[in-house]
């Protein structure tokens, strides 16, 4: 395990989601699952601060683990052939939250909302000057992603927590792939991944009007 850890850096993890996708743009379950328990083990590295969210990531995790694992698996294999097979047989609450409330269409949903959240606030991390305030990065790639599906009281409480974030210097140090400027190059060459990803699952989830499930 220490070996593990050693070798961990965040180039890694974001250049595996970059598997993510077949030839034919499917998104395959297993590397995304993958690729998110490496994003977990970077928002860990950091503290607590980000608790919140990687707590519920990991719980998300653990369902679609038992999807992959249950003995419909096989439906499972890509976002494409679970938004089929759920929809298909009605497995998805559509309007309210009742029957289905770990349907794996709405557990995805909830994770490709956190990816969207994580990949601005690297991007911002990339492009900001080197004194720029990780809290406000933080906050506005909060407020232009998962803010919209958290009630009032939350988004308070997540934006001052916010404020206790560490330097952009800490953060592009904790990313394990040398000084800050490569930690910049890197992301450069890597989210591009992460955005493919999330381009191809947002029009899946468009297509079959999933976007807002309860």
């Amino acid at each position: 395990m220490d070996g593990l850890e050693a070798e961990f850096n965040l180039k890694v993890v974001l250049v595996s989601f970059q598997q993510c996708l077949s030839e034919e743009e499917e998104v395959l379950l297993d590397h995304y699952i993958a690729g998110w328990k490496g994003l977990v083990r970077f928002l860990n590295s950091l503290g607590t601060i980000f608790s919140f969210i990687s707590k519920d990531v990991v719980s998300k995790l653990q369902i679609m683990e038992r999807l992959r694992s249950s003995p419909q698996h096989e439906h499972y294999m890509s976002l494409q052939s679970m938004v089929a097979y759920e929809v298909g047989n009605k497995l998805v609450d559509l309007d309210r939250r009742s029957r289905h409330p770990t349907s794996g269409c709405r557990t995805l949903l909830r994770l490709h909302r956190a990816l969207r959240w994580l990949q601005l606030f690297l991007e911002g991390l990339r492009t900001s000057p080197e004194d720029a305030r990780t809290s406000a990065l933080c906050t506005d790639s909060y407020n232009a992603s998962l803010a919209a599906y958290h009630p009032w009281i939350v988004r308070q409480a997540v934006t001052v927590a916010f404020c206790t974030l560490p330097t952009r210097k800490i953060f592009l140090e904790a990313m394990n792939v040398g000084s800050p400027e490569q930690a910049v190059e890197m992301l450069g060459e890597a989210l591009p991944f992460i955005e493919r990803v999330y381009e191809v699952s947002q029009k899946v989830y468009a297509e079959h009007s999933l976007l807002d499930l309860p």
